[in-house]
């Protein structure tokens, strides 16, 4: 089966698909809707290819439809058709839980997407569970992505951003009693350094998990067992 899988983000929607080498890139933004995305992924892939569409939503996601409007990006997108443009069969999943799916290599993992915000995703012995971590209170009445997401790098600066993403890291993988943390997302290269437990996330990560997307089994309502 030939996928196509479309990574959304607060800056720039990234897509590849099935059989070739080169993702493209697409700005984003406050004005992107479901709509313009998706107008912009068919013209850029017009000639590709495929047979099914995985979708890494900035947001939660539940049965497969996202549930809440996602904060970088404009509205539209709960409760927008996005199987009937594409006129294939789609997959939606929290944008983390996908990176997370195609860096997972056994274990207890919990998944750090350092990018506009900060994306987290849970994975035990092949169990996905996605996590809404972002915006609980890490210190002076600020949340963990205020610290480590992209405005925080902004604001405190590169040293800084560094020491907090340390301790963030070490905070969760405790609470969570991870074996190991991966961590993705556009600037997790800025690392001069890994936290201890850590190994970095590959750029190709998430579209790995989009095509493991359709080999998965589901199990239970909230939970989703994959296969290889």
């Amino acid at each position: 089966m030939r996928i196509l899988v479309i990574d959304v983000g607060g800056t720039h929607v990234k897509v590849l698909a099935t059989g070739h080498k080169e993702r493209v890139e697409i700005s984003s933004g406050p004005k992107m809707t479901p709509t313009k995305m998706v107008a912009a992924v068919r013209a850029a892939t017009r000639d590709w290819k495929y047979d099914a569409v995985s979708i890494g939503y900035p947001g939660p996601v539940a049965r497969g439809r996202p549930i809440i409007e996602p904060v970088h990006l404009g509205t539209g997108w709960v409760g927008f058709d996005f199987k009937k443009p594409f006129e294939r069969p789609v997959k939606i999943i929290n944008d983390a839980a996908m990176q997370a799916l195609g860096s997972y290599q056994g274990g207890r993992m919990l998944f750090l997407g350092l990018g506009t915000g900060l994306g987290s995703a849970l994975i035990v012995d092949n169990v996905l569970e996605p996590l809404e971590l972002a915006h609980l209170p890490y210190k002076k009445g600020r949340s963990y992505e205020d610290y480590v997401g992209l405005a925080g790098l902004k604001r405190r600066g590169k040293k800084r951003w560094q020491h907090h993403v340390a301790e963030v890291v070490q905070q969760l993988k405790a609470a969570m009693q991870v074996e190991y943390v991966v961590l993705g997302g556009g600037n997790a290269r800025l690392l001069k350094k890994l936290p201890q437990g850590t190994r970095l996330g590959s750029n190709r990560d998430a579209f790995q998990g989009g095509y493991r997307l359709w080999k998965k089994l589901y199990c239970g309502a909230t939970h989703e067992r994959f296969v290889h």
